[in-house]
């Protein structure tokens, strides 16, 4: 991997590309700064300036110390010991340094960092809304605490055949629009999106035998990321414009299938019918009502990708203040799990067990990517904003997805976000799907209307 990196790099770093930027950039400039051609140059300069900023060697080293990286945190999550990871973490949080100095000498780390996931985002501008979105979260969080017993997910916990599990993810994704044809769903270690090109999208999906939310939930949230990859136009295979505006805007279509459709009542309506006949006997008693509460039950939870709406941001949260401390110097690699457990228990009122659900439970430090986990909370707020505009445009929304009629809602994402590609920044593709750049309120109302009827505050 480090050697093919390297390969890679020589050729994205070639000499002959900077050279072809510049004689065709007035070109494509006058062609209309909305224009595929504007936009192809402004992204590919973009990208080859970043790279050329980043010496051979360095990229090298980087793939290298990623790949043992994952493999020591596969091992050490499997035996919960971070102790067995710590010297991985720190040797990830070094380069990572070194990488946003490379990038920009002497701007702040966490901002330049931040930038490789989410274009044009600070934290000026992110701490604000991240902010709002915790003060607007704490109130309905504190009431769903008084009330915690008015829920109950009693129906999908018990003994769920993964073989079934499997078949009915695949049954879900395929009638959101995921096409077979042109990807695959398997299952693995941690659920996970990639893509070779816009023809070849691969998801993968986990099982948890006694609760079946997780593979239902983990298969729509990668779909949603494959819906958004699959949506760009064909001009744009291979070129720097068939990625997604940002990880933000990736999580807000992962998030909005998983959650504002798929959490929804009439969602449940229609996957009711699905359930009974994937696992005959064990939802019988259960209504579409109650089935909608149960999949919407609020609590503290360990586990970040299990958590509910209301508490996930928290999750959130707490990764977002850790990795600013690894990466500022201020928590050493060998105490974060000390660290992460004072925050579940400052945030949640619980403690892991382990560090396997605790410090080592999520991937991403692991391959060097800091600076990620704030794209989860932006996608939430997206996601909030296009439901909103969405509901506005399509007035028989709950309708549609009651049926199980998912392409009039699939395409007006392809129209106002997925058509556009990496084509602008994620504020700029924002303002022109919905009016405003990235903003907490409707993701905020959205919470408070529909926990305060499930829980009754």
């Amino acid at each position: 991997m480090s050697a093919l990196s390297k390969v890679v790099h020589a050729r994205a770093t070639a000499p002959e590309i900077g050279r072809l930027i510049d004689e065709t950039w007035d070109w494509a400039q006058a062609e209309g700064p909305d224009s595929f051609e504007a936009a192809y140059l402004r992204v590919l300069k973009r990208d080859y300036d970043r790279a050329t900023k980043l010496p051979s060697d360095f990229v090298g080293e980087m793939s290298a110390a990623a790949s043992a990286s994952m493999a020591a945190w596969e091992a050490a999550k499997k035996d919960s010991d971070f102790s067995a990871f710590a010297p991985h973490l720190e040797k990830m949080v070094d380069i990572a340094r070194r990488q946003a100095e490379y990038l920009a000498p002497g701007k702040p780390h966490y901002d330049t960092l931040l930038d490789l996931y989410e274009p044009g985002m600070r934290r000026a501008d992110l701490d604000p809304l991240l902010g709002a979105l915790a003060e607007g979260l704490k109130p309905v969080a504190a009431a769903i605490a008084e009330r915690s017993a008015a829920v109950s997910d009693e129906p999908l916990r018990g003994d769920f055949d993964e073989r079934a599990q499997l078949a009915l993810a695949d049954e879900i994704v395929r009638e959101l629009g995921f096409d077979f044809s042109k990807g695959r769903q398997d299952r693995s270690m941690h659920p996970f999106t990639t893509g070779f090109s816009l023809s070849d999208v691969r998801i993968t999906t986990w099982t948890m035998r006694d609760w079946l939310p997780a593979s239902i939930y983990a298969s729509i949230h990668e779909c949603g990321h494959a819906l958004y990859t699959m949506g760009a136009p064909a001009e744009f295979e291979r070129t720097p414009l068939a990625g997604g505006a940002g990880l933000g805007v990736h999580e807000s279509q992962s998030r909005f299938w998983e959650n504002i459709v798929g959490r929804s009542r009439p969602f449940c309506e229609w996957l009711l019918p699905r359930l009974r006949r994937h696992f005959p006997g064990k939802f019988d008693r259960t209504s579409a009502e109650r089935l909608y509460s149960a999949v919407n039950k609020s609590g503290p939870s360990l586990i970040r990708v299990e958590a509910d709406e209301v508490t996930y941001d928290m999750h959130i949260a707490l990764r977002y203040r850790l990795e600013t401390a690894l990466l500022d110097g201020g928590l050493k690699a060998k105490d974060l799990p000390e660290a992460w457990n004072a925050g579940m228990k400052e945030y949640f009122g619980i403690v892991p067990s382990g560090d396997a659900e605790g410090a080592l439970q999520d991937v991403h430090w692991s391959q060097g990517t800091i600076g990620y986990f704030p794209t989860y909370s932006l996608g939430n707020l997206m996601a909030g904003q296009l439901a909103e505009k969405m509901r506005a445009e399509l007035p028989d929304m709950d309708g549609l997805i009651a049926r199980g009629e998912f392409r009039p809602v699939l395409a007006w994402l392809r129209e106002r976000i997925h058509r556009h590609g990496a084509r602008y920044f994620p504020a700029d593709l924002m303002k022109k799907a919905v009016g405003k750049g990235p903003e907490a309120g409707p993701y905020i109302s959205y919470i408070k209307k529909k926990y305060s009827a499930l829980y009754g505050f």
